[in-house]
């Protein structure tokens, strides 16, 4: 197998976050390419770094493809060979444990939180996003135990795009008694959530208090049609999907149900919100967690 490349640039936060929506909203661009873009150091937090991972030597092509990202002229490219390693595993390798909410997310390597009132999660590095570390993944838990606390009721919940599955085991937890179903589009994803809902015993399979894990894109698959309505809709994906999904979700959604996005930048926001409107959602509650906003939005079509 040979091994990934790396391209890296580095800028000021708002270029490479333009940057990051522009590779959103540029539906030709490779999907093999692997995007993403952080700060590079907390005490600098207008240093950002762009990287691209690449299962081949970059080409030409792939070079300009990246450069095209920024608008302006591109920061110097650094281009650089990684060794035969799963790079996802190995940059969560090592994570510190957080909180968010009542629920606690760590790695197996590190010890059981003290306090027991909080629910305890061993979400293991893996080939699929979603281990709690990010600021939308964090977040939506946050959300979620909100959403209890405040009375919410949810008998029939899915989390679309759920990579390690960690909100749907929330979900599950919160509540226990429900229909719950997970979905992504890589189907990768289908042996993580497994994995993981053993380790974090959650059972497996089609009724009340149990999971059931599918491959789909969006709302379109037999299963996900067939189960709904939903109480709840949980997304964490990103902004230009979530606007496409809303009428799919709308429709999927119970009147005075409940949806929670996330995946989408504060700057991003307005689109989000205006794309839901439109299809009969209301926001409940607003969460915002480094550049990241989280929507607590619910179904009113009628008033």
């Amino acid at each position: 197998m040979p091994n990934s490349w790396k391209i890296s640039a580095y800028d000021r936060k708002v270029i490479i976050q333009d940057a990051l929506i522009a590779h959103e909203v540029d539906e030709e661009f490779d999907p093999t390419i692997v995007i993403t873009g952080f700060e590079v150091l907390p005490h600098e937090p207008d240093d950002w770094v762009l990287e691209a991972y690449l299962p081949r030597k970059p080409t030409k092509a792939d070079k300009a493809s990246f450069a095209g990202l920024f608008s302006d002229d591109a920061p110097k490219l650094v281009i650089e060979e990684l060794p035969e390693t799963d790079w996802v595993t190995e940059s969560q390798q090592g994570v510190d444990p957080i909180r968010a909410g009542r629920f606690y997310v760590r790695t197996a390597e590190h010890d059981t939180p003290r306090d027991q009132s909080l629910t305890d999660f061993v979400i293991p590095a893996s080939q699929a996003f979603g281990t709690g570390q990010h600021e939308t993944t964090a977040g939506c838990l946050a959300m979620l135990d909100l959403m209890k606390r405040q009375g919410v009721i949810v008998r029939n919940h899915a989390d679309i795009g759920t990579g390690t599955g960690l909100l749907a085991f929330a979900a599950m937890d919160l509540w226990p008694d429900a229909l719950a179903t997970a979905s992504d589009i890589d189907p990768v994803c289908e042996d993580v959530v497994e994995v993981n809902a053993v380790t974090n015993h959650f059972a497996l399979g089609d009724s009340n208090g149990e999971l059931l894990m599918v491959t789909a894109d969006g709302m379109i698959d037999p299963v996900l049609e067939v189960r709904g309505p939903y109480d709840l809709l949980i997304a964490n994906i990103l902004a230009g999907p979530l606007v496409e999904l809303a009428p799919e979700f709308s429709n999927a959604v119970i009147e005075d149900g409940h949806i929670l996005l996330a995946g989408l930048l504060t700057e991003q926001e307005p689109d989000v919100r205006r794309a839901y409107r439109r299809a009969g959602f209301r926001l409940a509650k607003r969460l915002v967690n480094g550049d990241w906003s989280i929507l607590w939005l619910r179904k009113r079509t009628s008033f």
